[in-house]
This record gives structure tokens, C-alpha cells and sequence, in this order.
């Protein structure tokens, strides 16, 4: 187990670095000078000369590079052009809305998932696993903005229960809860759909297993042998969905933040990328892209604790 985890970090420190360095090409192949590029056209040159030298545009690739991943492992990502704010600053406030966002629509599509895939699953080529995997299939088919709109028409407009748009604050757990329930939701959907469908040919597949067929014939019910040996088997590759799916949840929702009015990490992305500040930019995508590998990681980890065979490796 340790030689796997040694070797987990390895790969995960290899990957952040190479990141690092793609990021920050990426914005270095920006065509014209990105200091240009962000005032504009009609900038005067001695703006654009004193944004260069802020940048550090006037020095070697290799040193800004340095100069800027060694203030990154500091929590230092610059500062924003257009909002007079450190970026650090700036990705920790919307984090504050997009993290929960993404756990609560995360939680949810698991909710509706698991049952369904194994409701699925044990009625496997009959009438109800037909009806549970066309109704997933009309899931994954909705768009998730048109989706958010009927549930604002329905649940804001129409009964007022819930929150059209808008975010409060935590100042006010409950108000705040109550704003992202709706984009949750609409978020959950297709992804529940998603794990649904894996789940259902995750756990078809092991059910005929030689161990399942055992199992099953020294007294144990469909169902049992479902839940108690079948389940944790097809959970590999339910693991794996779950993690590009909270991967997807905290870096996508750009769409589904527009649509309720949410100051989500997205969102920022978004504006950032209108307004020019590539500096924004490139601190969001940065923390974003670790964000990923981390959960890689522990989706790695999650292996080994599902299949104790990946500790011996």
C-alpha cells in the first residue's frame, strides 16, 4: 500500500507541474501581446508599456515562468486587472458558492442514482429495468439550462417555494441553502442519469460472475447477492464516473451559474475571459486543473480501498 501511494503522489506531483507549464504556455501563445490584448486596441503604449513591466512581460519566459509558479505555491496568483483584487482572493470568494454547489449536486445525482441502477440491474431485461434506462436515456437528453428553467418556472415562479436566482451569502446558512437547491438539481439530473446507466451495466455485468452464481446457489435472493457481494465489485467504474463528474460539476457549471445568477467559480471564468483578464484566467484554470488531479487522486485511493488487490501492487 505504500508503494502505491508513493507512486499516487509521484504521478500527481508530475502532473500538477506539467499543468503548471501548459497553463502558463497557453496564455504565453496568446497571438499579439497579451498586455495589448488586454487594454485594447486603443490603449496608449505607455498603459500598455507599464502593464508589460507589471506582468513581468519584460523578462525571459523561463524567469516569469519561475517567478510565477513560486508565487503560486504560496497562494500569491497576481492581481486581477479589472477588479483590483488579488486572484487568490477573488477564486476563494467564488469558491464559496460553486464547492458547495458541486457537493450538493454530486450528492444528489448519487441519490437518485444508486437506487435506480440497482432497481435496474435486478430486473435486468424486463419491463422495469426498460422503463428506468429510457427514462435515464430522456435524462442525459435534456439540456440541464432548459431543465433549470422549468424549475424556476415551476418551484420559483409558480408555487415560490424556492429562490428564482441570486446568491445571499452564508451569512445566512438557510437563504443560502435554499438558492442552490435549484441549480443542484438541475445540475444532478443528467449526471444521475449518467451514473445510473454505469452503475446498471456495472452491476449486469458482475451478477454473472462465477462467485455470483455461487453465491446464488447456496440460498442467497437476486437482490442479496446484488447488494451484498455484486454492489462493491461495480463500484470501480462508478468511482471513476463520480469523479469526472465532480471534475465537470466545479469547473462547468458556467451555463447553469448564468442562469440562476450565481457568483460561482464558472461564472468568473466567463467574465474573466470577456473582459481580458488573463491573469484571472490563468490563477482560475490553475486551480481548477489541480482541483481535477487531485480528485484523480483520491478516486485512486478509493480503488485501492474498494480493491484491496491495487495494495499489493
Amino acid at each position: 500500500m505504500q508503494r502505491y501511494l508513493l507512486h499516487r503522489l509521484i504521478v500527481l506531483g508530475l502532473s500538477l507541474a506539467v499543468a503548471s507549464v501548459a497553463i502558463f504556455m497557453v496564455v504565453e501563445l496568446v497571438p499579439g501581446d497579451p498586455a495589448s490584448y488586454m487594454l485594447g486596441t486603443g490603449a496608449q503604449p505607455e498603459t500598455v508599456a507599464a502593464l508589460r513591466q507589471q506582468m513581468g512581460l519584460d523578462q525571459p519566459v523561463a524567469l516569469r515562468y519561475a517567478h510565477w509558479i513560486g508565487a503560486a505555491l504560496t497562494g500569491d496568483l497576481g492581481q486581477s486587472f479589472t477588479y483590483k483584487t488579488p486572484v487568490a482572493a477573488l477564486i476563494l470568494d467564488r469558491l464559496q458558492v460553486s464547492l458547495p454547489l458541486a457537493l450538493m449536486a454530486l450528492m444528489l445525482s448519487v441519490a437518485i442514482a444508486l437506487p435506480i441502477g440497482m432497481f435496474a440491474a435486478a430486473r435486468n431485461g424486463r419491463a422495469g429495468d426498460t422503463l428506468v434506462m429510457g427514462a435515464a436515456q430522456i435524462g442525459i437528453s435534456l439540456p440541464n439550462f432548459w431543465f433549470a428553467m422549468l424549475l424556476v418556472l415551476l418551484f420559483a415562479v409558480r408555487l415560490r417555494w424556492l429562490p428564482a436566482g441570486g446568491f445571499p451569502g452564508w451569512g445566512n446558512p438557510l437563504a443560502a441553502l435554499k438558492s442552490l437547491i435549484l441549480p443542484a438539481v438541475a445540475l444532478a439530473l443528467p449526471q444521475a442519469a449518467i451514473l445510473a446507466r454505469v452503475l446498471r451495466s456495472a452491476l449486469v455485468e458482475t451478477l454473472g460472475q462465477d462467485y455470483i452464481r455461487t453465491a446464488r446457489a447456496k440460498g442467497l435472493s437476486r437482490g442479496q447477492a446484488l447488494r451484498l457481494h455484486a454492489l462493491r465489485n461495480a463500484l470501480i467504474p462508478v468511482v471513476t464516473i463520480l469523479g469526472m463528474q465532480f471534475s465537470f460539476l466545479l469547473a462547468g457549471a458556467i451555463i447553469i451559474e448564468n442562469v440562476f445568477y450565481l457568483p460561482g467559480l464558472g461564472r468568473l471564468i466567463f467574465q474573466a475571459i470577456t473582459q481580458r483578464d488573463l491573469i484571472v484566467v490563468q490563477g482560475a484554470v490553475l486551480v481548477l486543473v489541480a482541483a481535477v488531479i487531485l480528485v484523480t487522486f483520491l478516486v485512486d485511493l478509493a480503488y485501492a480501498a474498494i480493491d484491496p488487490r491495487l495494495r499489493l501492487k
